[in-house]
Parts: structure tokens; sequence; C-alpha cells
């Protein structure tokens, strides 16, 4: 993973990313939603990737990093979703060795999922599950190299292509909603608005189902900040996992 902290991303870092993954992962439409009377609506379709997930962008991206020797020790994840897929997904197309982490108890569905990518899978109990994602490492597995589901500058960047695709698609646009969980989306399509100078992001949270660990609010934060419609500026908080490293602003220079 690069050791770049991730609110050093940049436009060029996204654009670089686009490049990379010309050829490998496809560019999906934007369409607008007719329902009769909620304006102009458009969805990103994401869910034609061949993992039915943008994940497949960012972990393209950051495997593409990785030198030869990196690439014959394998590569691996904390995740027991999408980005375990994304992450194996692209491992089987290099022929690359591929591990998911797992916490106890995933859903049988989502690993024979990933299990079916050609990837291993290792289960832990969820509090040492987390810790990888605090540590970025599980040791039992170097010299792998770990591909991060949300921190990660390579990550975001791959993430972020979406956002060039929905700027050169619809040029006007004046907000994006990006749905949020660990806020690696979110900062690369926010990092993709550079390239214009007027269009608001916010963010939309799901509830988690299951209590975060008690240590979570220890982690740092990210502050977003959305504009209205209006450009008038809204204070609104977004949690970010930074997992317990020093607090960063992944936005800054990125909203206006």
């Amino acid at each position: 993973m690069s050791d770049r902290e991730p609110d050093s991303i940049t436009l060029q870092d996204v654009q670089d990313a686009r490049k990379r993954l010309d050829g490998i992962v496809p560019r999906t439409p934007l369409i607008r939603l007719d329902d009769g009377g909620a304006g102009e609506l458009y969805l990103k379709l994401e869910n034609l990737q061949p993992i039915r997930s943008f994940k497949v962008r960012g972990a393209a991206n950051a495997i593409s990093m990785l030198d030869d020797g990196s690439l014959q020790a394998g590569v691996y994840t904390a995740s027991a979703g999408n980005m375990a897929q994304g992450v194996a997904w692209n491992a089987r197309r290099l022929g690359v060795r591929c591990t998911a982490v797992v916490p106890q108890g995933a859903p049988h569905s989502k690993l024979e999922a990933i299990q079916r990518l050609g990837a291993e899978t290792i289960a832990l109990p969820y509090d040492d599950w987390w810790n990888v994602l605090v540590e970025h490492r599980y040791a039992p597995l170097e010299p792998a190299s770990f591909i991060h589901p949300v921190s990660d500058v390579d990550v975001m960047a791959g993430n972020g292509t979406i956002g060039l695709e929905i700027l050169e698609d619809l040029p006007d646009v004046n907000t994006v909603l990006v749905p949020f969980g660990g806020g690696g989306l979110s900062c690369g399509i926010a990092t993709a608005k550079a390239s214009v100078r007027r269009c608001a992001y916010s963010g939309a949270r799901w509830r988690r189902r299951r209590p975060s660990p008690p240590h979570l609010p220890r982690a740092a934060r990210c502050r977003f900040r959305a504009l209205l419609r209006s450009w008038t500026a809204s204070a609104a908080r977004l949690c970010c996992l930074r997992c317990g490293r020093p607090r960063h602003d992944c936005s800054r220079g990125h909203w206006s």
C-alpha cells in the first residue's frame, strides 16, 4: 500500500489512475432516472462492474502500483465484502496470490464469492480483524502487500475516476451524492472535483447493523464540508476511518 498520508491525494493521482485502469476496468454509464417529476437525477451504474461494485477500481489501481517482486509475494486485504472481491478479481487477472482477512461470522455468500475469484480467506475474531485495519498489516501474511480497503491514496485515486467520468458525461453537474462508509470513495470523488470550480458533494451514510467496537471513537476522523445547492457552506461532519493514525482532512483543498 502507499506510504503517503491520505490527505496528500491530488487530482493528478486520480488522472494517473484513470490511465492505469484503461482497458482493465470498464467505464460505466451515467443514466437519467425518470420517475415522473424528481428533477434531473442521474445514476452512475457501478453495479455493472465485473464484481458489481466500484471497489474494483481502487483495488486495480493499488495493485498496479506494485513492482514485480511485490506481486510475486502476493497481496491481501481486510474485508469480507466488495473490497475483498475487488482485490481478488485483480489478483486473479494478474496471476497473483491473494488472501482476504475476514471477521468471524462473515456471511457465507460473501466468503464464497471471494473464494470463487481464487482468493483464500482467513477468519479472525472481530477485534483482531479490526486491528488489521488499525495497524495496516497482518504479520502472518507478510511479505505480501496489504491493500487497505479505505485509507490508501492509490485506492482513493482509483475510486476517484468515477468523479472524472461523471464530470465528463455531465459537465454542468452541481451536486454529487456519494455513499459514505469508510470515506475512500468520498475522498476520491472529492479530489476529482478539483477539475471544476463549482460542484457540491454530500455523503450519505447508512446505520451500522452492529455496534462499532469500543475503541472506534478514538479513530481519527475526517471533516468534510458539503456545499448546499445555493453554494452556501454547510458544516457537515462525516466520519472517515483512519484507523488510529493522526487526524487528517482528506477533503482539504477539494471542498470549496
